[in-house]
């Protein structure tokens, strides 16, 4: 074989002609036959076409299907697809099938392209690299006597593209296996759902549930999602090779061994091999079982109960790779399992048990199988724990002997390997038999905990409790979440019981962020603790995806009583100028007044911040009897809230001091905050005061001015609904409260400042899904979306459109449509400008409230080049220069090269016009009619930067005007 056929050989298995149906590595003749059809768009001279329709005899009917040996179709048809008869270009029905052998016998002499029986088993994985950049990994298992395995394989990456995979590493393995690695790397266009697939033809030979194997394409597809609410992403590794034997009549059990380094969650399904195109194969059958065949979700567990038939069988397992409860991903594997007969009988390994363990503590066991036929057996552990960088774990054999061996798991944990997914261990025990080696799968998971935040701690005061603790210094900490719960439960987690169970009767209400914060102050998020009520605390650190460490100790506060402790601060008239506020306080007892005679003044301090420090002092209230417990203080009641604050003197002349120094309590008086929103007002009555508020009642001012009760809450958040837009509502509330002093409890009630609100939509409407499809013939991209007020809004009026030409720059605003049923815009360009590029919409409404962006939807494919495959130098102005269709003028720079049949250079050119006018290269003669071979490399600007695009085919020339038999 010569050096030409070799690179056209080359360039058939190894690059895609897009022009060609199918797109596959290693086509089959009939395809590209078939397929050269289909790209015609040459011209040929009406002269030429007369001269043609006299040779055209001898076609078939239409629709017959043409033949070789082995009942392989070659072509479908004689007629061109789109062309008539007598445009068949002279060639007679005996002349197209020597034309189709001529071909035929291309593909047998070059090496790896006749139909390849080698493909057993594999998968895709990847791994994020940064921004939009992954690297894959093909892995594939092959039939060793195969003359067809590859050097290389296409992957098609899900966004029109498709690039070549070279060979890394291949490793023989035993039973005619090779096990085959592929890398390749590549930048996706921007967010989205991509579907990565390779294919290569063919299956090996005689799979028994899959029909005509020989004649199956081989296909393995992954699919992920680029986002970035979910962030970088890597595949689960898949540490347990796809291949395996089972005996009939035995219960046959595989497991993947998967890691997702991520911590990611997964689940696994049974799925149907696929074949070409990535399709479900025509026909396929699972195995049949005695019993059952199954893979459990949570384990992976592959389990066939039992084979009843011997021959080699391919099942899918679809594993799929969960975020926060979010489907990010999924692998489909394709594995195949030879059953043999034989009266071996597989090894039977211990009931495994699962290990929660701290951070830091070693984990040790032993595990021994047995073999009843005394068969000797080796043991394999597979598993995440094996993988890590850091401190990994590490098996040995200790003993071992006919019938049995015994192995030591040891892995000394540590903080780094804190994540909330187990990790798993898969133990492999594969006996020794004459017939057949047979396995039993069983497998642990190892859970690794944060160890508890340690020495909490807590103080209070009158009116809230402050707790510290000691930074955790164990793994990635975040943070801490505070736990609380009204009196002792005595909780003592067992050794899997990470977090606080919500069975404690503890809930979480607060979470602190950061490693280094270790202080929190509870009071209640400003509404106030209960005097008298004692309060138990637990914190945990968390991790990432809120994982938990064990709980700390338990530590129980009650708060200090305030002295003197303040009843009421309520609004007891509302002006602007002499506005009252009621200020009431509870009376001292006698223990109160030890070592203070009287008599006494009880000092005012008001405040319109809660700052202790801010306070100052408004009046002094003289008392001798103490009966003097309450105070109004006239002043502006309309804008805004105000802080109190009591503190008691005994004013003996000459022995006057403060009581109780530092126990004196802060109120505030009551204060709606209103949020507007569309036909609704929001009401959240602000107070910070010692007591507790069980009840509020609204009040709303009616067109009388006065006040109507609207309702009654028992929640300090109100929303008033059914309200018009614009118009101005004003509101009061009242609190019923009580608090427990010294064994008697008092009951108040309060009354807030006056407030209004207008309600107005300030609730933007939820973005539009959008989606976006390229005209590439009409110079245009055309932009379609939802019309968020028939699922999530009522007003939106319009839509604005953005764009960017840069995968990195950020969008600009290019249009809007209007009304909100104008779900469509046409982005159209002028010839010669790039389409590439990045599209957002959002929704307007009535208020002028914009969505957020739709997602961000990147196209990238059209560059509109194509080559034709027939024209006519034949000196009549028709057609006589081959000429590439590059209608957005796009494309500068190719490398244009074609070959004769025999190999030799005709013509090469830079100009992507090619202009080729049927003259051997730098010489006045011409070119022979017959078919000429191409290669020609793309130069693309996309939007990713210049790619190069390989196209590779056949050119029909007919210089005489009429088709010169390809015979050699």
């Amino acid at each position: 074989m010569n050096r030409m056929l070799k690179r056209i050989c080359r360039g058939i298995t190894g690059r895609i002609n897009p022009g060609l149906p199918g797109r596959t590595t290693g086509m089959a003749p009939e395809r590209i036959l078939g397929g050269m059809s289909d790209m015609t768009f040459g011209r040929i001279s009406e002269g030429t076409m007369k001269r043609l329709r006299g040779r055209v005899s001898g076609s078939p009917p239409e629709g017959m299907a043409t033949r070789i040996p082995g009942n392989t179709p070659l072509v479908t048809s004689g007629k061109i697809p789109g062309s008539t008869a007598g445009r068949m270009m002279g060639m007679t029905y005996r002349r197209l099938l020597k034309k189709v052998l001529v071909f035929f016998m291309m593909f047998l002499f070059c090496p790896g392209l006749s139909y390849a029986t080698h493909n057993r088993a594999g998968e895709i994985t990847f791994r994020h690299v940064s921004g939009y950049m992954y690297e894959v990994t093909i892995t594939t298992f092959t039939y060793t006597e195969s003359a067809a395995n590859r050097s290389q394989l296409t992957v098609e990456w899900g966004d029109n593209t498709y690039s070549i995979a070279p060979l890394v590493r291949r490793t023989v393995l035993p039973n005619y296996y090779y096990h085959n690695v592929y890398t390749a790397t590549h930048t996706f266009p921007g967010p989205g759902i991509y579907e990565i697939m390779m294919q290569d033809p063919n299956r090996n030979f005689g799979i028994s549930n899959i029909p005509n194997s020989v004649n199956v394409v081989f296909s393995i597809k992954t699919t992920f999602i680029i986002s970035p609410d979910i962030g970088g992403n890597s595949t689960p590794r898949l540490l347990n090779f796809p291949i395996d034997r089972a005996a009939r009549g035995h219960i046959f059990i595989h497991n993947p061994a998967a890691y997702d380094p991520d911590g990611d969650s997964l689940s696994y399904k049974l799925a149907i091999c696929t074949g070409q195109d990535g399709q479900v194969i025509s026909n396929y059958i699972f195995p049949a079982a005695s019993d059952t065949l199954y893979v459990d979700p949570v384990l992976g567990d592959l389990v066939w109960y039992a084979p009843v038939d011997t021959g080699r069988y391919n099942v899918a397992m679809n594993i799929e790779e969960w975020r926060k409860g979010v489907k990010i991903g999924n692998i489909v594997r394709d594995m195949q399992i030879d059953v043999v007969d034989s009266d071996n009988n597989p090894p039977e390994n211990p009931p495994l048990a699962d290990y929660c363990i701290i951070a830091g503590e070693l984990i040790e066991f032993q595990v021994t199988t047995v073999d009843t036929d005394g068969d000797s057996i080796k043991h394999l552990m597979l598993g995440g724990p094996f993988e890590l960088d850091v401190s990994p774990a590490t098996y040995q054999t200790i003993a071992k002997g006919l019938g049995f061996v015994t192995s030591n798991f040891t892995w000394q944990t540590d903080c780094d390997h804190i994540r909330k997914q187990p990790y798993q261990v898969v133990l492999r025990s594969q006996d020794n038999n004459k017939d057949v080696n047979l396995v039993d799968i069983d497998n642990l998971n190892i859970r690794i905990i944060g160890p508890a935040p340690e020495n909490l701690q807590a103080s209070a005061t009158s009116t809230e409790i402050e707790l510290t603790w000691d930074r955790s210094d164990c793994g990635p900490v975040e943070g801490y979440f505070i736990y609380r719960r009204e009196g002792s439960y005595g909780f003592t987690p067992d050794s899997c019981e990470y977090g606080v169970p919500a069975y404690t009767g503890f809930e979480k209400i607060a979470v602190v962020n950061g490693r280094e914060n270790t202080v929190f102050v509870d009071d209640n998020k400003g509404e106030g603790l209960i005097q008298g009520v004692e309060y138990c605390y637990m914190i945990t650190a968390f991790y990432a995806d809120e994982y938990e460490s064990l709980a700390s100790n338990e530590i129980c506060s009650a708060l200090v009583p305030g002295f003197p402790s303040i009843l009421n601060v309520s609004v007891t008239l509302v002006d602007a100028v002499a506005g009252n506020i009621y200020l009431a306080w509870a009376k001292p007892d006698a223990a109160d007044l030890t070592g203070a005679p009287g008599p006494y003044v009880f000092q005012i301090f008001r405040s319109v911040t809660y700052d202790p420090d801010n306070m100052v002092l408004i009046d002094s209230v003289l008392t001798a009897d103490l009966d003097d417990t309450t105070y109004v203080d006239v002043l502006n009641t309309v804008n805004f809230p105000y802080y109190y604050s009591v503190k008691m003197f005994n004013n003996t002349p000459g022995n006057r001091f403060q009581m109780r120094p530092g126990e004196q309590e802060i109120a505030s008086s009551l204060y709606i905050e209103i949020t507007p929103d569309d036909n609704q007002l929001t009401l959240d009555i602000r107070k910070k005061a010692p007591w507790i508020n069980d009840s509020y009642v609204i009040y709303r001012q009616n067109s009388a001015m006065g006040f109507d009760s609207i309702a009654v809450s028992d929640e300090n958040v109100y929303v008033d609904t059914g309200l018009k837009n614009g118009e101005t509502y004003v509101y009061q509330v009242k609190s019923l409260g009580w608090r427990p002093i010294k064994g008697v409890v008092y009951n108040n009630s309060n009354l807030s400042h006056l407030n209004s609100g207008i309600p107005l939509d300030l609730t933007p409407p939820c973005p539009p899904n959008l989606y976006v499809v390229s005209q590439c013939d009409s110079f245009m991209n055309v932009l379609t979306w939802t019309n968020p007020n028939r699922t999530c809004a009522d007003d939106v009026i319009r839509y604005n459109i953005y764009y960017t030409g840069d995968l990195q720059a950020p969008l600009d605003s290019i249009a809007y449509t209007a009304p909100a049923t104008d779900t469509v815009f046409y982005h159209r360009f002028t010839e010669g400008t790039l389409m590439a590029g990045c599209y957002a919409v959002t929704a307007v409404d009535s208020f002028e409230n914009e969505s957020d962006f739709s997602v961000r939807i990147c196209v990238d494919e059209c560059i509109n080049y194509e080559l034709p495959n027939v024209f006519t130098p034949n000196g009549d102005n028709i057609n006589d220069v081959f000429v590439a269709k590059n209608l957005s003028n796009a494309i500068e720079k190719v490398d244009m090269k074609i070959y004769n049949r025999y190999g030799q250079l005709v013509y090469e050119t830079g100009d992507p016009a090619i202009n080729w006018n049927g003259y051997y290269r730098n010489t006045s003669n011409k070119v022979a009619s017959g078919v000429y071979y191409y290669i020609c490399d793309v130069y693309e600007p996309r939007i990713t930067g210049i790619e190069i695009r390989s196209i590779v085919g056949f050119i029909h020339v007919y210089a005489e005007g009429y088709s010169e038999e390809v015979t050699k």
